[in-house]
């Protein structure tokens, strides 16, 4: 096991801690590891993607768990999959989609762990039908804080403590997750453009959940009649005999008994809407405004007005933004995601009008439908419609502009991403999650010393 001091930020780059960073190659090393942390506890933590303080522990000890990334046995006809926590999404789907099968719930990104998305309790695109990734975990192993490892089942006190809670009732070491079955590695995805907010939301609930996956990007830049104009993106698994325009041979070999040949990145085709949803918007917080809205302004216009059943590889879909550049490596950014129900449109419509009214361009505005909320005592989804906004860091008034924000989230009944989060207040985060006081009672029950501690349970009183 290596051990070392760094200098540990979350993926917005901001608010760098010092720490004392352990990685582990067996669980028994990371249970030491808990049994002899020192006063300011221990963390997990991940790939780091993470934008807020929620995987930092200043002071403390870190437990980065990326070296615990075994994929043990896949049973396909059960459809499950035991994995260690350290295992990235991106590559649990290259792994899986080769067999027929795909993770629980597929988020907007592969570079995430499956401990991280447990104890976030990610959502995913299609999350109206098949919930957050908790729900589709049928048991996992968690290291507590007198240095034990349990089993840990659904429908337990710990079980809806640990998802969603943000690493602080343990470590969780492995989970054994549910699959579904995909009839091929291709989706069939649809694109409509929508010229305000309006006609972007009436787009969103027309067509059901007859495509189960959807997302829409929003020009956070737009302003008058144009506010809140957007795109689209909807898709669902693409049939056995579909495959690619211009795939040829090496790229759609149909299925053998062995499972899909994987593609590889060079035949892999990237029409122009995938690549444009992988790209970022113009990052307005270095170029000013007026640049940012022009970019935008071309992104809308090169969107297709309406296209159905365009194939589209997999991973490219999902993870489109992973082909992207890094755009926080070059400068921070602070992420916002709330979530308000159904009824309260217009709060929605107020923060899109005061983003734009800002002149504060969003690098990243992507709305999504959420549906019944999970279990977790502390999960974010919840029924309703759901944004997520990168800011750069350094935009004046910025801190202003999200306490504003919080005030009408709050009084619409909805809730701000903790698992993202790095400035909200304590009373804020009380006010919007009504199970906070269960989930420090079961903590404190549970790790009465404080073994496990991060920055963001320190700021919030976890």
């Amino acid at each position: 096991m290596s051990v070392d001091t760094v200098s540990l930020t979350g993926w917005g780059r901001t608010a760098p801690t010092t720490a004392v960073r352990f990685r582990p190659r067996t669980y028994e090393e990371a249970a030491a590891v808990v049994r002899g942390r020192g006063p300011r506890g221990v963390l997990a933590r991940g790939l780091g993607r993470s934008p807020g303080d929620a995987a930092q522990n200043a002071g403390g000890s870190v437990l980065d768990l990326t070296g615990l990334a075994r994929i043990g046995a896949v049973d396909p006809a059960a459809g499950a999959v035991r994995c260690d926590a350290g295992v990235s999404l991106e590559r649990l789907l290259r792994v899986l989609l080769p067999l027929g099968l795909l993770p629980p719930v597929v988020p907007g990104t592969g570079r995430l762990t499956v401990g991280g998305a447990i104890a976030s309790d990610l959502p995913g695109l299609d999350h109206r039908r098949s919930g957050s990734f908790a729900r589709h975990v049928s048991a996992l192993e968690l290291l507590t804080a007198d240095g034990e490892i349990r089993t840990v089942l659904p429908g337990t006190a710990l079980f809806d403590a640990t998802a969603g809670g943000l690493g602080l009732t343990g470590v969780i070491l492995g989970a054994t997750l549910r699959l579904r079955p995909v009839a091929t590695p291709l989706m069939s995805v649809s694109t409509e453009r929508a010229g305000d907010l309006d006609e972007l939301l009436a787009r969103f609930t027309a067509g059901g959940d007859r495509l189960p996956y959807a997302s829409a990007w929003i020009d956070p830049t737009a302003r008058g009649r144009a506010v809140g104009r957007g795109v689209l993106t909807r898709g669902e698994h693409a049939p056995p005999h579909a495959r690619p325009a211009h795939a040829g041979r090496t790229w759609w070999p149909g299925r053998s008994g062995a499972g899909w040949r994987s593609p590889s990145p060079a035949h892999q085709p990237r029409p122009l809407s995938g690549l444009l949803a992988g790209l970022p918007p113009v990052p307005g917080g270095l170029l000013g405004p007026g640049p940012a809205a022009l970019g935008n302004g071309v992104r809308h216009r090169l969107a297709p007005r309406v296209r159905t059943g365009e194939p589209r590889p997999a991973t490219a879909f999902f993870h489109a933004p992973d082909a992207g550049p890094e755009a926080n490596l070059r400068y921070g950014l602070v992420r916002y995601a709330f979530t308000v129900g159904h009824g309260h449109e217009e709060t929605l419509h107020r923060v899109v009008r005061r983003l734009a009214a800002h002149r504060g361009p969003a690098l990243r505005a992507v709305l999504q439908r959420f549906g019944a909320a999970g279990p977790g005592l502390l999960s974010f989804p919840a029924p309703g419609w759901s944004l997520t906004l990168d800011l750069p860091a350094a935009l004046p008034g910025l801190a202003r502009l999200l306490d504003g924000v919080d005030e009408e989230v709050a009084a619409a009944g909805g809730r701000v991403c903790l698992a993202e989060d790095s400035r909200m207040r304590p009373e804020t985060a009380a006010a919007m999650y009504p199970r906070l006081a269960e989930f420090r009672e079961l903590r404190a029950r549970l790790d009465p010393t404080g073994a496990f501690r991060s920055d963001l349970a320190r700021r919030l009183g976890l």
